[in-house]
């Protein structure tokens, strides 16, 4: 099947636009001090037109029992744009990016990174917290479209310790 850009899609956004989409999928949890959990993730990428794509993530933690809803472990909201201009010393097929992520427990980060090749390389430019946020002081996020698959991994620097894996997840696409 031929790729198609979405309707309406801002010409700033078109290499964004394979991220377009609903996806759903599994992954898992693991850093000290917290146990290992799997989870369920939805993340929608959607555009109003503008040179942006909307960004929203949640993810839960599956119930205890059968007749339990899942618990919400955490959610994000943001949007991700093409750079205005290119940064220093990217490599061929790639474009900059730049994204702003907010969550509820208190957090907001803006990444910069690369998009290329089926391929999104982020690390976080600037992270600030409420005086209740969790102490996260770095991050690095890659997500990569494998098989039609969306594969994405989250690394933290927080509570103390030092960049490391937090969580990971494939997620397949959601068609209507």
């Amino acid at each position: 099947m031929a790729f198609a850009f979405p309707d309406g899609l801002a010409p700033e956004a078109y290499p964004l636009a394979w991220l377009v989409g609903r996806w759903s999928g599994a992954g898992v949890i693991k850093y000290p001090d917290i146990p290992e959990a799997a989870f369920v993730q939805d993340v929608t990428f959607d555009h109003d037109g503008g040179p942006y794509l909307r960004y929203e993530s949640t993810i839960r933690l599956p119930a205890a029992d059968d007749e339990s809803e899942p618990t919400v472990w955490s959610t994000e909201t943001g949007y991700w744009r093409v750079a205005p201009e290119p940064f220093e010393g990217i490599g061929e097929g790639q474009t900059s990016l730049e994204v702003l992520l907010a969550d509820p427990a208190g957090r907001v980060s803006v990444y910069l990174g690369v998009i290329g090749n089926g391929r999104v390389d982020l690390g976080s430019d600037f992270i600030a917290r409420t005086g209740t946020g969790a102490d996260v002081t770095a991050s690095k996020r890659m997500y990569g479209l494998v098989e039609g698959r969306l594969l994405w991994a989250w690394d933290l620097a927080a509570f103390g310790k030092p960049l490391q894996n937090y969580a990971s997840a494939e997620l397949d696409r959601v068609t209507e």
